[in-house]
């Protein structure tokens, strides 16, 4: 094998992974990614020491910061009592997470289920698939959202709006239906966003109106459609927040003709909205709902499903349904359940409300600065900051691509401090920043990132 210097240059090190490094499973933002080599906090540090005010927190699954002394000491803990065991057996920790998820879930939702782990979120996306097409009678045909993102394992990309990540590969079964998404900022004018999902509802509740929109047999009621996937608050898609009341309506649709509703809370979930789950605040039960990233604040690969009892129950869901050699390892689930026992110990939801509208306050007063930004909202920790042209509408994706790549340069001067700033981009025009800060960022240093989105959009702005 090849013994990589003990200190390789970066020039080095780049030269090694243009050669042997598969360049297919990252994404490349960037000509030159940044190397990090340490990390506190809310920061990451380059080779330099060079910090790093992280705005994303690795796409939402490090939500209480780089380096939690109480997470790293469980996963210290566990490493040294029991940190491998086949999943053909037992181990506490397994069992004590899967009764406390089932719990919280029982009680919010109203039914009593059961939890199912994997390793991570596109396999959870894949294992429900199995779950609501045995569920259902082998139905292969779902539902899924306009700028909706589930995965891009094969079955995880068919029920994925973006065309690009199955043009290579084709998908498993037939590819979902993709329902408009009551995105205000860019739906029709003249329309409150409540009216506005209002009329995305009337327009998927027409499907049913006839046989002939495909989706039902009228003479029967029997709806040809499986389930209906969802986020809550579309990630990829560029944080976009629905109406209040729109799940409510969807969910009474869906239940009419017997179709499951699949909440995707991977990205959303553990607090990142102010709720354990971001369903929660929007009043419907889900039958399904898949789970990851955060629940281990990104220690150790954990992700898994809860779903209903008469969907997942060891009669209708027997044992060998699905398998991983990792799954519900002893050293995940003991991080995931030291997560949601500190939780449980902190007021989170008043913690995350209160930061939340302290970060859109100072983004709103950030828009009546600068015409570029065209929109801003926000749910929790979970905000969007959409760059526009000058007229505050036209999707800029140029100027946020350069504000991307200037903020990892690592030269911001805010308060006679040099730092640097990692964005997460998303949107449907590839033109949001998606804000997921550290849930124990302080307001301080929402400040400071408020003052580096300023520079930044001044540096970039002239450019």
């Amino acid at each position: 094998m090849y013994d990589a210097p003990a200190a390789a240059s970066e020039a080095e090190l780049r030269a090694l992974e243009a050669e042997y490094c598969s360049w297919g499973d990252t994404v490349h933002y960037l000509d030159h990614p940044k190397f990090f080599e340490t990390c506190e906090g809310s920061y990451m540090f380059d080779a330099e020491g060079r910090r790093f005010l992280d705005l994303q927190m690795w796409y939402s699954a490090v939500n209480f910061g780089y380096r939690n002394p109480r997470l790293n000491e469980a996963a210290h803990r566990q490493l040294d009592r029991l940190p491998q065991v086949a999943s053909q057996y037992l181990h506490r920790e397994k069992v004590e997470l899967a009764a406390l998820i089932a719990r919280d879930a029982q009680a919010k939702f109203g039914h009593k289920g059961r939890v199912h782990f994997n390793v991570g979120g596109a396999q959870a996306v894949e294992d429900s698939l199995k779950l609501v097409r045995n569920a259902t009678g082998g139905k292969q045909l779902m539902f899924a959202f306009e700028g909706g993102y589930h995965g891009r394992t094969l079955g995880a990309s068919a029920i994925t709006s973006s065309y690009r990540y199955r043009r290579r590969y084709g998908h498993f079964g037939d590819r979902a239906q993709f329902i408009e998404f009551p995105y205000h900022f860019r739906g029709p004018k003249g329309m409150s966003k409540e009216e506005y999902g209002d009329y995305c509802l009337a327009k998927f509740a027409r499907l049913f109106e006839t046989e002939y929109n495909g989706v039902l047999d009228t003479k029967t009621g029997q709806a040809e459609y499986a389930a209906f996937y969802i986020e809550p608050i579309q990630g990829t898609g560029g944080y976009v927040i629905p109406p209040p009341n729109f799940f409510t309506g969807l969910k009474k649709i869906l239940d009419k003709y017997g179709i499951l509703l699949v909440v995707d809370e991977i990205q959303m979930g553990m607090y990142r909205t102010g709720k354990l789950w971001s369903i929660e605040h929007f009043g419907v039960s889900p039958d399904v709902l898949v789970f990851g990233k955060a629940l281990t604040n990104g220690l150790n690969p954990l992700s898994g499903l809860w779903a209903r009892e008469d969907l997942i129950n060891p009669t209708v869901f027997p044992p060998g349904s699905t398998h991983s050699t990792f799954n519900a390892n002893p050293m995940g689930t003991a991080i995931a359940l030291e997560t949601l026992k500190m939780c449980a110990e902190a007021d989170y939801e008043a913690m995350v409300a209160d930061k939340g509208a302290y970060f859109l306050a100072g983004l709103k007063e950030l828009q009546k600065r600068w015409p570029q930004i065209g929109d801003v909202d926000g749910l929790g920790l979970a905000l969007r900051c959409e760059i526009c042209q000058d007229d505050g509408f036209t999707p800029n994706k140029p100027l946020l691509d350069r504000m991307e790549a200037e903020a990892m340069k690592g030269d911001l001067q805010v308060d006679g401090q040099t730092l640097g700033l990692i964005l997460d981009v998303g949107g449907y025009y590839k033109n949001v920043i998606t804000l997921a800060p550290s849930l124990e960022i302080t307001k301080d240093e929402i400040d400071l990132a408020l003052k580096l989105l300023d520079a930044l959009l001044r540096r970039c702005v002239a450019a």
